[in-house]
């Protein structure tokens, strides 16, 4: 869907010529830069979304919008939507009907610390550790 809403061919689509004219700091340029972290980083920008309290629907047209390879973009979503549904059922199944509560409002705050301690532990590891 994001593919077909801002490519047709070698070009932008009107919707596409129309956000890059009408969203003050939104240009071709910033799209490619986009586009370059998304073909170096796809799997992980795919995965962290899928854990986060982000709308993923968001993620998943901007997948399309950059031309994310599918198998990739399908591996990334299975692992992570599956992580954060297991996770929380596990909690459930564990600790019964009081972490509902807990989980209800702590949710945000504790995956987006998930996803910091991630996201830290990969720059540990690839530019410290090595």
């Amino acid at each position: 869907m994001g593919y077909y809403l801002w490519i047709t061919g070698e070009s932008f689509t009107p919707f596409a010529d129309f956000f890059f004219s009408s969203v003050p700091g939104f240009s071709k340029e910033l799209y490619y830069t986009i586009k370059d972290q998304y073909d170096i980083y796809g799997f992980y920008i795919i995965f962290t979304a899928g854990l986060t309290p982000i709308p993923y629907k968001i993620f998943t047209i901007t997948a399309g919008a950059f031309n994310i390879s599918f198998p990739l973009f399908f591996i990334a979503s299975l692992v992570s939507r599956s992580a954060r549904f297991f996770i929380i059922s596990i909690l459930i199944f564990k600790f019964g009907e009081s972490i509902r509560y807990f989980i209800k409002k702590y949710f945000n705050i504790l995956s987006i610390l998930l996803i910091i301690l991630l996201i830290g532990g990969y720059i540990l590891i690839q530019y410290v550790v090595i």
